[in-house]
C-alpha cells in the first residue's frame, strides 16, 4: 500500500519559474484518467498546455490534452519555461528525464492495472493497430513493475511533489477528490466547475 500523497521538501534554491512557481504535471499510466484530470484543471482555472496535434476521437471524446515536445527524451526542454504555472501532460516513463532545475507539483493518476490494460486493448483494436493477443495478466505484471521501481524513485526527488490520485476514486466522488487536488496546487481552483466536468460514463473497462 502507498500513501495517497506524497510530499518531498524541496530544496530552497531548486529553480522555477517567475515568482517561483512549479510546473504542474499530470501524469500516470495511459488509459489512466490523465487526459480527464487535465480538463478538470483546465475547468478549475489552470492553464493546460497543448499543442491540439492529436484529436479528441472515441477513446477520448473530450480530447488528449497532449504535447507531443514533451515526449522527447532526448534534446532541450525549452517547452518547460512556457509550463511554468501551468498544467501539462507528460508520460509516466518520462518523469525520470525531466530536469531537476524546475520545481514540479505532479498529480499521478492511478487505476486498477488489469483496466487499464483493458482499455488499450480496446483503443487499439478500434485503431486496428493491435499487434495480436494481448496476455492481459503478463502486461498487468510488466506494468506494475514499472510503477513499483517509480514509486521506490520518487520520493527522493527533491524537486518534485506529488499527488497519487484513483481514477475509481475521482469518478465515484469527484467533489472530495477535487478537493485534495486544490488543496495540494493551493491555486484556489474553481473547484464546482472541475466537478461538473468529471464524466462517469466514460469510465468503460470495470474489473
Amino acid at each position: 500500500m502507498h500513501e495517497t500523497m506524497t510530499t518531498q521538501n524541496l530544496e530552497p534554491d531548486a529553480a522555477a519559474g517567475p515568482a517561483g512557481e512549479p510546473v504542474i504535471i499530470v501524469s500516470g499510466l495511459p488509459r489512466s484518467g490523465t487526459s480527464m484530470m487535465m480538463r478538470m484543471l483546465e475547468a478549475g482555472g489552470v492553464p493546460a498546455v497543448t499543442d491540439g496535434l492529436r484529436q479528441a476521437d472515441e477513446d477520448n471524446p473530450n480530447g488528449y490534452y497532449e504535447l507531443e515536445v514533451s515526449k522527447r527524451r532526448e534534446g532541450e526542454k525549452d517547452w518547460l519555461t512556457d509550463a511554468v504555472g501551468k498544467a501539462v501532460k507528460v508520460i509516466y516513463l518520462l518523469l525520470y528525464d525531466l530536469p531537476t532545475d524546475y520545481r514540479y507539483k505532479v498529480i499521478f493518476m492511478r487505476r486498477n492495472l488489469q483496466e487499464v490494460v483493458a482499455s488499450q486493448e480496446v483503443m487499439l483494436q478500434r485503431k486496428g493497430s493491435a499487434g495480436g493477443p494481448i496476455d492481459p495478466d503478463q502486461m498487468a505484471r510488466l506494468l506494475g513493475t514499472q510503477l513499483e521501481k517509480f514509486y521506490d524513485w520518487a520520493p527522493r526527488q527533491q524537486h518534485m511533489e506529488i499527488l497519487y490520485v484513483d481514477y475509481r476514486d475521482i469518478v465515484s466522488d469527484p467533489a472530495s477528490q477535487v478537493q485534495r487536488v486544490d488543496a495540494f496546487l493551493g491555486r484556489g481552483l474553481d473547484v464546482d466547475a472541475m466537478t461538473r466536468v468529471c464524466d462517469p460514463s466514460l469510465y468503460r473497462q470495470r474489473h
